[in-house]
């Protein structure tokens, strides 16, 4: 692709070729469990130790969010992509994807699942406008590490899946 490309499509491009690891975040507020599959985290800072997770507003986990203290964020192997799919197709509105999968209540009482390669829990310390995306930024309070054996789950192996809610 050359650098006349429409900036757009390059940097869809760009992005696709970096195939980031997808994340199932969890929360809990007001009796209220929700959860959601996201294409768009990253690790923000070293020290302290921060994470950036960037949440669609139109998502249902969204309005739990807006309640919540914290935030569990759940690292998929491929082996798990079944879970990617209920968390990613799957509404909150209508359905509790709860009732379809493997969770315990961890820290904070944080729905953890069972299926997870690996997860944090953080605080969240911050919530930042992002367009379309609330930002949420977390400092880890506790873990739980992942096994290094497995493939972990990218977002070209579910970018055909079809949201629940439009993005």
């Amino acid at each position: 692709m050359s650098a006349d490309s429409e900036p757009t499509d390059a940097f869809d491009a760009v992005i696709a070729a970096a195939d980031a690891p997808v994340w199932i975040v969890t929360t809990v507020a007001e009796d209220r469990r929700a959860g959601c599959l996201v294409g768009f985290a990253t690790q923000a800072s070293i020290n302290p130790r921060r994470f950036l997770v960037a949440l669609s507003e139109s998502n249902h986990t969204y309005e739990t969010v807006a309640a919540a203290t914290h935030l569990a964020v759940h690292l998929l192997t491929a082996d798990h992509f079944e879970l990617a799919r209920l968390f990613a197709t799957t509404t909150g509105d209508d359905t509790d994807k709860f009732a379809r999968c493997d969770w315990h209540a961890g820290p904070y009482g944080l729905p953890i699942l069972a299926g997870a390669a690996g997860w944090f829990a953080g605080e969240i310390i911050e919530r930042v406008d992002l367009g379309d995306h609330l930002g949420v930024v977390l400092a880890p309070v506790a873990a739980a590490a992942p096994s290094t054996d497995r493939a972990i789950l990218h977002l070209g192996a579910v970018a055909e899946l079809t949201p629940g809610h439009p993005a």
